[in-house]
């Protein structure tokens, strides 16, 4: 059996030593020795104990901006969704790994600001990119930065929920459904109305005589060019 690659043997001999000793009780030469490297070796993989913990993060993030590179305005939303489950995939392809940092991130509070730090960088890459494709459009930025939050919003309420069930269950399905709301909420932004082609809609009293409602609706029209 081929021998695991060191940033791999670190992240696994910390995530264990965590379980065994606990978090504080931990050193970076305890992992370094647990995994049968140098210190100094460790630094080259990890800038701290807390990253070996997220030892793909950067990678995935990668992965993440890769696929939202390739789409096209017409296909945002579905790079979109596409993204996400790749980050839902990344932690149910390693069940174990990401079941045991569950339970450390959770008592830990250095982990779980690690953990909002990571989250805040997914979020900051869905915003730019949904930023990017509204362009200059009305409320952009809000708008970007409201749809990123649903993203992230969406995926988290999954993966927590699979967590919690100790990955019991293939979770694909409820992320698929979550993203739904997202979709239904935001589906509008991929294919912009057509000012030209806008309902509008008059209330007039009953009392009003036809001549009236049609002067009416010929002002109004007549102010929109």
């Amino acid at each position: 059996m081929p021998t695991p690659p060191i940033r791999q043997r670190l992240a696994e001999a910390a995530v264990a030593l965590f379980d065994e000793n606990g978090y504080d009780a931990t050193t970076v030469d305890d992992i370094a020795a647990r995994a049968g490297v140098s210190r100094s070796t460790f630094f080259r993989n990890y800038r701290s104990k807390e990253d070996a913990i997220f030892p793909d993060h950067d990678a995935l993030l990668a992965r993440i901006d890769a696929r939202l590179r390739a789409s096209t305005a017409g296909t945002a939303i579905v790079a979109i969704t596409d993204a996400v489950r790749i980050v839902l995939a990344h932690y149910v392809e390693d069940a174990e790994v990401s079941l045991r940092r569950y339970q450390l991130v959770r008592q830990v509070p250095a982990l779980r600001d690690r953990e909002i730090a990571s989250v805040a960088r997914y979020q900051r890459l869905f915003r730019e990119f949904v930023g990017k494709w509204l362009g200059d459009s009305p409320d952009a930025g809000l708008r970007a930065e409201l749809m990123a939050a649903s993203v992230v919003a969406a995926h988290n309420q999954v993966l927590r929920g699979w967590l919690r069930a100790g990955g019991s269950y293939d979770p694909s399905g409820r992320l698929d459904h979550a993203l739904g709301y997202v979709i239904a909420t935001f589906r509008h932004l991929e294919q912009p109305q057509d000012q030209s082609e806008q309902v509008v809609v008059a209330a007039f009293s009953r009392t009003a005589s036809p001549q009236a409602v049609m002067a009416a609706i010929q002002q109004h029209l007549e102010s929109r060019t």
